[in-house]
């Protein structure tokens, strides 16, 4: 029976060790998806069994298949049931970790098999091919590479299942028209080098989970038990992280309180890439905003606010002293403002003035009162907000949103600009391509949350480097649909997960 054929990793490594003990049996090892079982996948595989005596088959489980959202197709059980139903198949196991080095470890293959794609290591945008090389060597075996014709499981669920939409269908049909994935590749790789300052405001998000009761029985209001609580780093903080995803030199201001400064928290949390400056407000706490959630199904329930925005910034005088002494040293200046009082007019006008290429995002939430538009700046380069927010910054209900665009960027003498639209997706502009609308890469939305941050940092760099607006708006669309699968900022986005996404996208 095909099932007897699913075997634990661990237990499989025992089975393999008795068998090379009875006799002088080779072992060929596959590692994969297999999310569509097709033509390919089994020519590949019977080359694989020429090899040697067995053929091992490991498969990437659900959590750590980063093709995009929607993928797998397939559970990973049902792709475990579907190769062991092959012949030349003789084991099947399920990894439990992202890459195939463990399960090469614990195995020992002779012969570990690739496809023939991955036969030039330089082409692997993952660079595992190269360590599972290693780990094969280190073993005592030897890699082979197959000459089969390759097909692509991508491509072949781009062409026959449905796009989330058919305007998605649509874009990506005109896209690719006129880029392939290394037009994309070569702006994310040239995120690399650049000097980025991350500037803005510090905020934790906490969520303290519960499960709702009923209605009090003695007021009108709502009971919950309480279950949990969990904090991570939001604001320009968490916007630093994904902006270190992809770059390698991140320079971070911003300012903390002086009470319940949560400065261990929060350096602990930084990426290693980031290097922060910090300027303490006295009397004031770090702010804090705190979502009350009903854990099941996720729903935030109320929040509040620990925060003192009311104090004087004596302090800005320093603020503008440290970056005054950062912006030669940077190529990019992302600036993202919640409007909470530390981008005061001073600070602005440096910026303005002195800001090499200056990337602005400013957003409106009930702590700002509406007060927090675009247009407290004079200048700027790249703007990114959402719909809303362009609409109130030009107090502006019922025109086109394609209209205030060219007033915002006329107005700000914008290279580029980015409007987000939810589950739209995006409308994305340069000087030379115009405005182009980028449909959502999902609708599985877990946490909204950051996911604007997320876009806005990697888009800036996109366009810091003369980018498309089609490629800009792409990008920025990847990195958001990764960030909504998230629980508020419990991990930064994945430059590697970006790149597999939209390279599975555009097959």
């Amino acid at each position: 029976m095909s099932s007897s054929k699913i075997v634990d990793l661990k237990e499989l490594a025992q089975v393999l060790a008795r068998r090379r003990a009875e006799s002088a049996l080779k072992v060929a090892h596959c590692h994969g998806v297999f999310d569509l079982l097709h033509i390919g996948h089994i020519k590949h595989l019977e080359e694989a069994r020429a090899q040697a005596d067995v053929l091992v088959v490991t498969i990437t489980p659900d959590r750590f298949v980063n093709k995009g959202p929607g993928r797998p197709v397939f559970t990973e059980q049902l792709r475990l049931e579907a190769l062991a139903a092959l012949e030349c198949v003789t084991y099947v196991a399920l990894n439990l970790t992202p890459t195939a080095v463990e399960p090469i470890a614990l195995l020992k293959p002779d012969v570990y098999v690739k496809g023939g794609d991955y036969r030039c290591a330089e082409d692997d945008i993952t660079g595992k091919i190269t360590d599972e090389r290693l780990a094969v060597e280190s073993g005592g075996g030897r890699i082979h590479f197959t000459d089969g014709v390759v097909f692509s499981s991508s491509a072949l669920i781009n062409s026959h299942f449905a796009p989330p939409s058919e305007d998605l269908a649509r874009f990506l049909r005109t896209f690719k028209a006129s880029f392939g994935f290394a037009d994309i590749l070569k702006y994310i790789s040239g995120c690399r080098p650049l000097r980025v300052l991350m500037l803005g405001e510090t905020i934790i998000d906490e969520y303290q989970f519960c499960s709702t009761m009923g209605k009090s029985g003695k007021e009108p209001i709502l009971a919950a038990q309480y279950l949990s609580t969990e904090k991570s780093i939001g604001g320009v903080l968490a916007a630093a992280n994904h902006a270190a995803a992809f770059c390698d030199q991140v320079q971070l201001l911003t300012e903390l309180g002086s009470v319940d400064s949560q400065e261990s928290f929060i350096r602990e949390r930084l990426d290693a890439r980031i290097h922060p400056h910090f300027v303490h407000l006295a009397g004031a706490p770090t702010m804090i905003k705190r979502r009350f959630v009903e854990q099941y199904p996720f729903q935030k329930l109320f929040e509040i606010y620990v925060m003192d925005d009311r104090l004087p910034r004596a302090h800005v005088a320093e603020l503008c002293q440290e970056l005054e002494r950062l912006l030669p040293l940077v190529d990019l200046v992302i600036v993202t403002d919640y409007g909470h009082g530390m981008l005061e007019r001073e600070l602005i006008d440096l910026l303005c003035e002195r800001a090499p290429y200056l990337a602005v995002n400013t957003q409106k939430n009930a702590g700002n009162h509406g007060f927090n538009t675009v247009s407290k700046y004079r200048r700027a380069d790249f703007v990114s907000i959402s719909e809303a927010e362009l609409r109130l910054d030009a107090r502006n209900r019922s025109d086109s949103v394609e209209a205030l665009m060219k007033q915002v960027t006329d107005q700000l003498m914008c290279r580029h600009m980015v409007v987000t639209q939810g589950g739209q997706g995006c409308l994305s502009f340069d000087r030379r391509d115009g405005i182009v609308h980028v449909p959502a890469l999902t609708q599985q939305f877990k946490d909204r949350v950051g996911a604007g941050d997320a876009l806005f940092a990697v888009a800036s760099m996109c366009a810091c480097q003369g980018a498309p607006a089609s490629i800009v708006g792409l990008v920025g669309n990847a990195v958001g649909a990764q960030a909504v699968g998230v629980i508020a900022n419990r991990e930064s986005v994945n430059r590697e997960t970006v790149s597999k996404h939209l390279m599975h996208l555009l097959k």
